[in-house]
């Protein structure tokens, strides 16, 4: 007697599980955070996004026919408190705020060199106590690390590098703690946002040139790459306590 054959799901149905559920990004106002929040719209889910300015938060959630829209200082739970207020329930958490916080642990103001655990760690961690039961039980949350969690540049990155590792080892430690809700990690290699313009200033076209010679792809990645790879962990209901790389392969070399 012949074995049934499978049901396997197809990425266009995974991403369909999206359909009428509240998405908050935090970070969803430029770059990967508005990749996603874009994709996830498209997909049917209602998305509010958060970012540190309030007028350019309701400027872009106008733009992109989001839900809502929300303004935080990530570093400051109070912020985040007051940002939640009025959000019933959340089935799909990202946090993805954060800046580039470079500078040698020899050499930099501590304070300095603290905000890329406050941005990272701390928020999502005063994020998830905010929320409390409003995080549906059958939730996910995503977080972002980063190419420097395995390769450490050694050019001032070091604390930042140990902030993105923290991040795929919380997420791996909640994914326990919080079940049964999901908590993976998505981990881009260099990409092109206005982060990387913000953080190279002038220097950028140099640097990103460079880079390409040595990317197996010779290209970086694109906001709308890693924000697909967002959307993805989101509708997984099977993937749990994963870092999801999307490096084009930098890894490697």
């Amino acid at each position: 007697m012949s074995q049934p054959t499978p049901i396997i799901a197809s990425p266009s149905s995974l991403v369909g599980n999206l359909r009428n559920r509240t998405v908050l990004i935090f970070g969803g106002t430029s770059g990967i955070g508005l990749a996603a929040a874009r994709q996830a719209r498209a997909a049917g889910a209602s998305v509010i996004v958060v970012g540190f300015d309030a007028a350019g938060a309701e400027r872009v959630a106008a733009e992109h026919g989001f839900a809502g829209w929300r303004a935080a200082d990530v570093t400051k739970p109070d912020t985040i408190t007051a940002a939640l207020t009025g959000i019933a329930q959340v089935d799909h958490l990202v946090l993805l705020a954060g800046t580039f916080v470079a500078g040698k642990v020899l050499e930099a103001e501590v304070d300095h060199l603290r905000r890329a655990f406050e941005e990272r760690i701390w928020a999502a961690v005063h994020t998830l106590r905010a929320l409390g039961d409003r995080l549906s039980p059958e939730a996910s949350v995503t977080f972002i690390s980063g190419a420097l969690a395995d390769r450490p540049t050694g050019q001032g990155t070091a604390v930042l590098a140990a902030a993105s590792a923290a991040m795929e080892a919380l997420a791996r430690g909640l994914a326990l703690e919080l079940a049964p809700r999901r908590v993976n990690t998505v981990s881009p290699g260099t990409t092109d946002t206005p982060l990387l313009a913000r953080t190279l200033g002038a220097n950028r076209d140099g640097y990103v040139a460079a880079l390409k010679e040595k990317l197996p792809l010779r290209r970086l990645g694109t906001a709308e790459e890693v924000g697909a790879a967002v959307v993805f962990l989101m509708g997984n209901g099977f993937l749990n306590g994963e870092t999801l790389h999307v490096d084009g392969g930098s890894r490697l070399v």
